[in-house]
């Protein structure tokens, strides 16, 4: 019998009766959460995370979100907690240091948790060794010299929670008055003074299993990020580049701006996130989207598959700094240890992070027949913010671009170490509970476009039955590197020989 055969006898009986609802979603509930908090811990451990702790609790494989979420949160934030203890009790062997994830959240619900009928072998297991587990923790707090488990979380804190509640009209499926009413039915909500199809809900309400949400109506989407699509401005029959388009969010709204005509090709490098945008994307019902698996760095902008392309919309790696609140960083494990090294390891980071974005910044001011570009990072650095806009305003003003102003009523610009400072937009972490920063790059009406317009067309994107058909190939150029090691560390899902940009919402 395989495991999860087991596993789904152990969560239908137990001692010869059947278990209630509430234990067998307990059950189900602590193994989805050991599932996130294992591409947490490895993400949080590499610096790669594939998605935040929420975009990984709420993604669609997950089914009984509330509890995985509470489960992996308080987990997290027992973490070092219950790490000690169980070391100091010594009861894991190797079979079980193997689903260690697990363990952690058993030991969780065992020592802080509610005790729900702990159902399941190794349920059971930690059960048997409940008072090794108490005294281990007994032990940990008086080599603390604390009396409480309150007092060693003392240094934990939550966001203030104050968050107004955004969420974006996805007008591809709904109109914004219609949402008005429907949301309207149980919650106060008033539209948003600035992004035309965002609305603003009163704090802490969660929409996660509203029906909207669910069937891609809406999507719960911070003001900032809102912003960032409308600043690029695209017009119904573009065709659009989002060079680092996962989780799709931004991706999804360009698709609504364009009202769902023109073309939109989604770039990401990351297998992964691959498939979270293809998520999106299909919720979204956007059928303007084609979603590439490559890195948008080897994207050649004189290839004619590009020659059409109008408006770029680049929204690179960054430090995440002025979202971290809001991701729940400051539960990870490294979040601690950031507080003791941050100095010359932080700063390190930083300068890597933006001579990547310089670099993919330059790049999508290089594409011949492209009009506007828009530069966004959830950062709150000047390293990774104003430096890299002045850094590349040379190479900017070669190919014709200049800044322009988006939102100009917005009152927070940018920080002033450059000439232009005023047309770079802000959003602060305290003011507007989360930081951002965007730039947008016009090309001048009288500078002429070499090679746009005498490419060959693309193929264009229709609504198929087959979901796998092609829409285009080209040959990829492979940079040079020294070792094998390393282009599979840094490129380990790729096609050498060719890159197929395949059609969104894929089916075998």
């Amino acid at each position: 019998m395989g495991r999860s055969a087991r596993r789904t006898g152990a969560a239908q009986k137990a001692g010869g009766r059947r278990l209630s609802n509430a234990e067998r979603s307990a059950f189900f509930a602590r193994r989805e959460a050991a599932k996130v908090l294992k591409r947490v811990l490895q993400g949080d451990a590499r610096r790669r995370a594939v998605g935040s702790i929420k975009s990984l609790v709420y993604s669609p494989s997950v089914r009984n979100k509330k509890a995985t979420f509470a489960l992996v949160c308080q987990t997290l934030k027992h973490f070092f907690i219950i790490k000690d203890v169980l070391e100091y009790a010594n009861v894991l062997n190797g079979k079980w240091k193997r689903e260690k994830e697990l363990m952690y959240i058993i030991t969780y619900d065992i020592l802080f948790g509610q005790e729900i009928s702990l159902i399941g072998d190794p349920e059971e297991f930690l059960m048997l060794r409940k008072d090794a587990l108490q005294i281990a923790l007994a032990r940990l707090l008086v080599s603390k010299s604390v009396k409480r488990v309150e007092d060693l979380m003392a240094s934990c804190r939550f966001p203030d929670g104050s968050r107004p509640r955004y969420v974006r009209v996805n007008t591809l499926k709904l109109d914004v008055e219609s949402a008005l009413r429907e949301l309207g039915k149980e919650h106060k909500v008033q539209k948003d003074d600035m992004v035309p199809d965002l609305l603003i809900l009163p704090p802490g309400i969660d929409l996660h299993d509203h029906p909207l949400v669910i069937n891609g109506s809406i999507f719960m989407q911070g003001k900032a990020s809102s912003m960032v699509a409308v600043a690029l401005g695209p017009k119904p029959g573009w065709e659009v580049l989002d060079a680092c388009a996962a989780p799709g969010n931004k991706t999804a709204h360009l698709a609504a701006l364009m009202e769902g005509k023109g073309k939109i090709i989604a770039c990401e490098l990351n297998k992964e996130r691959v498939k979270r945008l293809d998520d999106t994307v299909q919720l979204s019902g956007a059928d303007n989207v084609v979603i590439l698996h490559g890195d948008f760095l080897n994207l050649n902008p004189e290839d004619p598959l590009y020659s059409k392309v109008r408006a770029i919309l680049l929204d690179p790696s960054c430090s995440g700094s002025g979202t971290a609140a809001e991701r729940l960083d400051h539960l990870l494990p490294s979040y601690a240890a950031a507080g003791q090294s941050a100095g010359i390891a932080g700063t390190d980071r930083l300068k890597k992070l933006a001579a990547f974005q310089k670099k993919t910044l330059a790049h999508a001011l290089s594409f011949p027949a492209v009009e506007r570009v828009v530069y966004s990072t959830c950062s709150i650095h000047q390293t990774e913010n104003e430096d890299v806009i002045k850094s590349v305003l040379p190479i900017a003003a070669s190919h014709g671009f200049q800044l322009g102003m988006p939102f100009p009523g917005w009152p927070r610009r940018g920080l002033p170490v450059l000439e232009g400072s005023e047309y770079l937009l802000r959003t602060d972490p305290v003011e507007d509970k989360e930081g951002f920063f965007i730039a947008l790059f016009v090309r001048k009406t009288d500078f002429p476009m070499k090679n746009a317009g005498n490419a060959l067309e693309v193929v264009s994107v229709k609504k198929s039955t087959d979901r796998r058909k092609a829409v285009s190939k080209q040959n990829f150029v492979v940079p040079r590197l020294s070792t094998k090691v390393s282009k599979l560390l840094l490129y380990p899902q790729l096609n050498w020989q060719k890159l197929t940009i395949c059609r969104r919402n894929s089916t075998p």
